[in-house]
């Protein structure tokens, strides 16, 4: 009996040996998961670079409504005793057209230039710079103006801006303006004409300075 007792503990005893070899008996919560490790960086799928956006041309005039030929594309810069203006943009505006009645609105203008009835209003965009020594200026100081816009002969006459005619240097609807030596200023000036354009032109005078530049020259010429 006690020879039947000592074998069958020595049999659990290898028993239990066995099993702990191979780790079986090991608690489960004892036991730490292997976790595997995600990349760090979420990769993306590669992208095909897209071309530059092609830019549509900036209107600088709508000079070919009238069938007119250009001798020269905008902008034009003229000079003269030390002041420099660059004519941008030029847009005749029937007098009755959305155009013209909202920049009527907006600035104060007036249709009532010319003892003709006045057909277009005429907008532009202008760049001044001052590159002589002294002070320049269109002011309460000196009234003489130093750039024409001339269609067919005429000096076109520039309504006075209501809402702006107070200010110095204006931005939007230049009327008085100063300035000093190395200034420049960009801004806007509107132009009544009363009849459909065919010549047109530019000129400064001052300083004893002039020069004039043809945008539209008469057919022949």
């Amino acid at each position: 009996m006690k020879k039947r007792v000592v074998k069958a503990t020595l049999a659990a005893a290898m028993l239990f040996s066995v099993v702990l070899g191979q780790g079986v008996a090991v608690k489960a919560e004892t036991i730490t998961p292997v976790v595997t490790a995600k990349p760090t960086g979420t990769m993306e799928p590669a992208t095909t670079a897209k071309p530059a956006a092609t830019l549509a041309p900036i209107m600088r005039d709508n000079l070919f409504k009238f069938g007119l030929k250009k001798e020269v594309d905008l902008p034009v810069t003229i000079s003269a005793g030390g002041l420099t203006y660059t004519l941008e943009k030029l847009m005749f505006y029937d007098v009755k057209s959305k155009e013209a009645q909202s920049l009527m609105k907006l600035y104060d203008f007036s249709d009532n230039i010319y003892k003709s009835p006045t057909k277009y209003m005429v907008w532009t965009k202008l760049t001044i710079e001052n590159k002589g020594s002294k002070v320049i200026q269109v002011s309460a100081v000196d009234l003489n103006e130093k750039w024409h816009l001339k269609v067919d002969s005429v000096n076109l006459l520039a309504p006075t801006p209501g809402k702006t005619m107070l200010e110095l240097n204006n931005k939007e609807a230049l009327w008085n303006w100063v300035l000093k030596p190395g200034e420049k200023l960009s801004s806007y000036q509107m132009y009544g004409y009363f009849k459909d354009p065919s010549v047109i032109s530019i000129y400064a005078s001052f300083g004893g300075g002039f020069e004039e530049k043809y945008i539209v020259k008469r057919p022949g010429e």
